[in-house]
């Protein structure tokens, strides 16, 4: 009985073993991808909200036009990258290379990740995780999508135009550049993932909306940390930003929490006048 449970523990690993490595190979297959087009990635995707006529500063100053509000127009983004390092151009390539990698095959991922674990699920747990690979990608994706349009070019604009002192010229290094815009980004990614935790944690009755209504002065207090972990400038116009929207996504939460329990309670309301009705 021992060995079979052992060689059954053994399968799993097997199994498991197999849905990793065709996930990291796909991430690999997207990295050198990325790889062979890295100075067009670099010049219009990475530097990109740096620059002026990026999207984001452009309807900045659309709309400043529009409330007669000069300030919104961004004007200037005062700092040069350098390369300080030998190897620093070449390690940064890689690690911009591997983030996009990661980024597009983030689908793939999840699906390989669900793939094994949907069988050991019960019918009734599979219905209700219906959509879930849908639903992950589409908030790791937008997560991605106001890390790079939104935070990025916040955190780039306010670092580059702070200055406590006429005789400091801001020259990044390309390290702290590409390091700064790949943990914003993938931070963010990460972080909007919490109204599916949420949901799976409500399915399992971890958590009810009224608890997360009793902690939602506590959760103010837990967004700020995590906003400054994932800001590493640490500036408190980039944790303004990311903090903002953490805590719609908290309430949205709260949402989907109350959502959830509530089809709980009638589904299992049901099945007792049901089991009422046999007996």
């Amino acid at each position: 009985m021992a060995e079979e449970k052992e060689m059954a523990f053994l399968d799993h690993l097997e199994e498991l073993r197999w849905h990793v490595v065709r996930a990291v190979t796909v991430i690999f297959i997207m990295m050198i991808g990325a790889f062979f087009f890295i100075e067009e990635i670099f010049d219009r995707i990475i530097f990109a909200p740096g620059k002026l006529d990026f999207p984001t500063f452009q309807y900045m100053c659309k709309i400043g036009n529009l409330l007669g509000i000069d300030e919104l127009c961004v004007t200037q983004l005062p700092f040069k990258i350098q390369s300080r390092n030998m190897t620093g151009q070449f390690m940064m390539s890689l690690t911009a290379a591997f983030t996009i990698g990661l980024i597009v095959a983030f689908p793939y991922v999840v699906w390989e990740l669900w793939r094994f674990v949907k069988p050991g699920l019960q019918t009734k747990e599979r219905k209700f995780s219906k959509g879930a690979v849908a639903a992950i990608s589409f908030l790791f994706l937008s997560g991605i999508f106001f890390g790079y349009f939104i935070l990025s070019p916040m955190t780039i604009w306010f670092l580059s135009n702070y200055s406590i002192s006429p005789m400091i010229v801001n020259e990044f290094d390309i390290t702290s550049y590409v390091s700064t815009l790949a943990s914003l980004i993938l931070g963010c990614g990460i972080l909007f993932q919490f109204p599916m935790v949420i949901y799976f944690l409500s399915k399992v009755g971890i958590v009810t909306p009224e608890l997360m209504r009793k902690y939602r002065k506590h959760s103010i207090v837990v967004i700020l940390i995590l906003g400054a972990v994932i800001t590493p400038s640490g500036d408190p116009f980039s944790l303004t930003v990311i903090s903002l929207p953490l805590y719609v996504l908290f309430e949205i939460s709260i949402y989907i929490s109350s959502v959830v329990v509530k089809r709980k309670l009638k589904q299992e309301a049901a099945e007792l006048r049901a089991d009422q009705q046999n007996s």
